[in-house]
């Protein structure tokens, strides 16, 4: 009978499952949506509940779709948001949400609430920051956990688990409470390369209870991706999932990490070996993380880790990335005046908006890396959500220069491209970082939605002087999972023989043309003079003795000098853009 492994993904909006065979042969897949609730100061939250009958769902499905019987499947893993799930301690939702709604116990990787408790945590300048790029975000789980001890206590109080979200899934898999590496080093501010979470750190930011019961809510039995889990699927679960009982699930990663594991090892059409400390994975989604594999640990500022075992066990993992990738792309399209025009010609055409303007692009260039120069006079910094790297300013936002008053799809499609720039730009950014640190590579394996992509590909290739490679399979985030189950099932020995076995390197993208590179350094250095101007114009605010409460509301205005993602209505707002506009 042939052998199959199921990987789970939970992204910002929606879980998938993927079916593959021993070989990672994409069998099927299935995707059903899942909530968010936002609210005004970056707030985002979900239900851990929805989540997981979103993934039983798409699990269900995706068997239908294969037309497997369920002794098929030899293994399950998991991949999430680095999002940040609260349950007491028989495993039922508590609130993180002022709301008080039981349900919304989920903090999301993007939510922001805990601005100043990041900062408070970076002012520590504890020794263990040095293991993610000398500071903190808002979007890892300190910060929150600290939010939520400052602003519903008896939420953090009656906690029995703080789950990162995969670990969550696994544990509502399998019971087991063993949390994946990945995860701990990853977000957690656990050392992994010393095996142990540092009591000083935790006393120091004013989290030392955590430290209580061996570590007990936050973790004390750590494992590396791809370890089984207890006795696999409960009988719960495994009824959830239309599996059979005790199906073995591996231990999880986070789902940017997937996509490294499910990219970088693929073998390609040369006969050497391939050199996972050479490749680096682009995983582009919501946001975007782009990751690096190292034997030896490598400090470079502004860049999280190094992180001991974070991705491929064994290796060194240094995490740059974008808080706002896909993210930004869309809400750029949607602000455009042809956005519904736009809509509606996609829709004729059978396709999203990007790939309708890909395509009318394209069709109009000589080569694919001359599409750039339809961004020639516009120039966007697209910073919605901060700087995650190599520049760590979360308080940094989105700058567009060269804006006019066209209003059809041709002002669009220069937008979109200009969009695309400067994510390749702040993806440079992130590359120069690592070269400059001794981390150097010779090609990048792109993933997630955008990846598909030729044209995000080429400008990312012309940009940062790297190959820029896409993976054979259409779902390399849900392979990586995938591969997480046939570890656990002992079907392969490790995840780097199930990354050599199961994946391999599809297209290539083409030679730079000729000044094309010339092209984007130019534009770069427009790039790094809007990044000047917003900082520049934040300090000047601060001088003069902006107020905490006007500064946090300029940050959410609709400007084009400091755009976000917030989906708010305030007066307020409406008078910025007037007194920007004349």
């Amino acid at each position: 009978m042939q052998q199959a492994f199921v990987g789970v993904d939970v992204g910002t909006s929606s879980a998938r499952a993927g079916i593959f065979d021993e070989n990672g042969i994409l069998l099927a897949t299935a995707r059903h949506p899942i909530t968010v609730w936002h609210e005004a100061g970056s707030v985002a939250e979900q239900s851990s509940d929805e989540i997981w009958a979103a993934c039983a769902s798409s699990v269900r499905a995706a068997l239908a779709e294969a037309a497997l019987p369920a002794s098929a499947v030899k293994g399950v893993g998991f991949d999430a948001t680095c999002s940040l799930v609260v349950v007491d301690a028989a495993g039922y939702p508590l609130t993180v949400s002022r709301s008080g709604e039981q349900r919304r116990n989920v903090i999301v990787w993007m939510d922001h609430r805990a601005m100043a408790e990041a900062r408070g945590v970076n002012d520590t300048q504890d020794d263990v920051l040095r293991y993610v790029g000398g500071s903190v975000s808002p979007e890892m789980e300190i910060p929150k956990l600290l939010w939520l001890k400052r602003h519903l206590p008896s939420t953090y109080r009656s906690a029995g688990h703080f789950f990162d979200l995969s670990d969550y899934l696994s544990f509502r898999a399998t019971r087991s409470t063993a949390r994946s590496m990945c995860t701990l080093a990853c977000k957690w501010n656990y050392l992994a390369h010393e095996q142990r979470w540092s009591r000083n750190y935790l006393e120091r930011v004013g989290l030392g209870e955590l430290a209580s019961d061996s570590y007990a809510k936050i973790g004390n039995e750590i494992v590396p991706p791809g370890t089984p889990l207890g006795a696999g699927l409960t009988e719960s679960a495994a009824s959830d999932f239309g599996l059979r009982q005790g199906t073995p699930v591996g231990a999880s990663l986070i789902d940017a990490h997937a996509g490294g594991v499910g990219t970088i090892g693929g073998h390609d059409r040369s006969e050497t070996a391939v050199d996972v400390c050479r490749r680096l994975a682009y995983i582009m989604g919501t946001s975007a993380c782009i990751m690096a594999t190292t034997s030896a640990p490598c400090f470079v500022p502004g860049v999280w880790g190094p992180y001991y075992s974070g991705m491929v066990p064994g290796f060194w993992l240094n995490e740059g990335g974008q808080s706002a990738a896909g993210a930004a792309i869309d809400h750029l399209l949607k602000s455009h005046p042809a956005y519904r025009e736009a809509l509606a010609a996609a829709d004729v055409a059978g396709m999203e908006i990007p790939e309708f303007l890909e395509h009318r692009i394209v069709s109009r260039v000589a080569s694919l890396g001359e599409a750039a120069l339809f961004a020639r006079d516009i120039h966007v910094l697209p910073e919605f959500l901060g700087n995650r790297s190599p520049f760590a300013d979360p308080y940094s936002r989105a700058v567009v220069a060269g804006m006019d008053l066209d209003a059809d799809i041709g002002s669009m499609e220069r937008l979109f491209v200009a969009g695309l720039c400067g994510l390749a730009y702040g993806l440079a950014d992130v590359v120069e970082a690592f070269r400059s640190h001794g981390v150097d590579s010779d090609m990048m394996v792109i993933s997630g939605g955008a990846g598909r992509s030729p044209l995000v590909r080429q400008i990312m290739a012309d940009t940062t002087g790297l190959t820029v490679a896409v993976p054979e399979t259409q779902e390399p985030v849900l392979l990586g999972a995938a591969m997480l189950g046939a570890v656990g099932a002992k079907s392969r020995g490790s995840i780097a023989e199930a990354m050599a076995a199961m994946s391999a390197i599809g297209r290539l993208s083409e030679p730079t043309a000729p000044g094309m590179a010339d092209f984007h350094r130019t534009k770069r250095q427009v790039h790094g003079l809007m990044r000047k101007l917003d900082r520049e114009s934040r300090d000047a605010m601060h001088r003069i003795g902006v107020t905490a409460a006007i500064e946090a509301a300029s940050r959410r205005t609709g400007s084009i000098c400091g755009w976000d993602l917030d989906r708010s209505f305030r007066p307020h707002d409406c008078r910025a853009r007037v007194g920007l506009a004349g």
